[in-house]
């Protein structure tokens, strides 16, 4: 039998974290929760039982890494905080197409759970 792989798709921002969750059985996102802080996030990765983080990267529309320096400081302590295997994935347009099937554009917190599944369902249709 196969091990099925446990996912956790990351939409990271200054102010709050959208996270999705997925499988590689299923090989579907589905928006999960938004966090604001590392020790939240962290709690949700073991409650989870995540192999595989999926962590959205910001890149500018030419495809090159936009610098970012909050982003890479964030990298940098969830690699140091988690034992889990960590996929850095292009999330450009993730939060305009969150906008276009949430629709709510005020709740930010929903935008950023949607954004989080866009980024992880992209991953997987890749590499599922």
């Amino acid at each position: 039998m196969e091990k099925i792989f446990n996912f956790l798709g990351i939409d990271w921002g200054e102010k709050r974290i959208g996270i999705a969750t997925g499988d590689s059985e299923t090989c579907l996102a589905l928006p999960y929760k938004t966090v604001s802080t590392l020790s939240d996030l962290k709690k949700i990765i073991e409650e989870e039982k995540t192999d595989i983080i999926v962590l959205g990267s910001p890149m500018k529309m030419s495809g090159e890494a936009a610098n970012n320096p909050a982003w890479l400081q964030f990298l940098d302590k969830l690699k140091k905080e988690t034992d889990c295997l960590i996929e850095v994935f292009d999330e450009r347009l993730s939060s305009k197409a969150a906008d276009a099937l949430f629709g709510n554009k005020s709740d930010k917190a929903g935008r950023d759970e949607i954004a989080a599944s866009i980024i992880l369902q992209n991953y997987l249709e890749k590499n599922c």
